[in-house]
């Protein structure tokens, strides 16, 4: 079964250059994965671990506008080769991206990286699946979630509207940022609720066996002051 997909998006530097490619006229950099950055997700805060990329599947990796699978990408990264379209570093402080755009044949790259170079559009998202995670204060009304591992990047896009623009990183799932929140905390509470009931119940039974052994011990300790009385 395939994992949730997931998406965070950033309201951050994004820079538009030319390059002397004649293919390639216009060069789009910037940040779409940031680490140890708080976000708040309206039912918990999220942050991204520093080494949440270490060995996550980057293989193929492509540039979209606004997510929209239906379109041919705008760029695209195949194993991070030096001739792909798109090439990233991971740094301290997340994944920095190299866009190069055909803005001569493509109206649609042509389009975004005038967007881009004017400050029109100044956000970015990726899409990824997530295969660790951990939570704390689960006991509160706003816990607090670190994505440990992310299994694989899908893609990354430009977006116009970060859903949450006064912090570095937003985040949606299945293409629907509040609902998937709101499920990823409930799917977390529920785990944790069942832990501490497991947790509950062991300690339960723990102390049954032990009131158990204390009457019998009691029961053999009468029965050996009753012997002695008898004989």
């Amino acid at each position: 079964m395939e994992m949730n997909k997931e998406t965070r998006a950033f309201d951050f530097e994004i820079r538009a250059e030319d390059t002397e490619n004649e293919a390639r006229k216009g060069r789009i950099t910037g940040t779409p994965i940031v680490f140890n950055q708080a976000t708040d997700m309206g039912w918990y805060e999220e942050r991204i671990a520093p080494e949440a990329l270490d060995g996550t599947d980057l293989k193929d990796v492509r540039f979209l506008i606004g997510h929209d699978t239906s379109m041919v990408p705008l760029a695209r990264s195949r194993n991070n080769t030096d001739n792909s379209t798109m090439q990233f570093t991971i740094t301290e402080r997340g994944m920095e991206i190299r866009v190069d755009l055909d803005v001569d044949g493509n109206p649609r790259a042509a389009e975004l990286y005038s967007a881009v170079k004017r400050g029109d559009i100044s956000g970015m998202s990726f899409m990824f699946t997530v295969d660790k995670d951990s939570w704390d204060d689960m006991d509160t009304d706003y816990p607090k979630r670190t994505v440990q591992h992310i299994k694989r990047v899908l893609e990354v896009s430009a977006v116009a509207f970060p859903a949450y623009p006064q912090t570095d990183l937003q985040a949606a799932s299945e293409g629907t940022t509040l609902d998937s929140a709101r499920a990823s905390l409930e799917s977390a509470r529920k785990k944790a609720a069942e832990e501490r009931a497991a947790e509950e119940a062991a300690k339960a039974e723990a102390e049954a066996k032990e009131a158990r052994e204390e009457r019998r011990r009691a029961l053999e300790l009468w029965l050996k002051e009753y012997t002695k009385e008898e004989k």
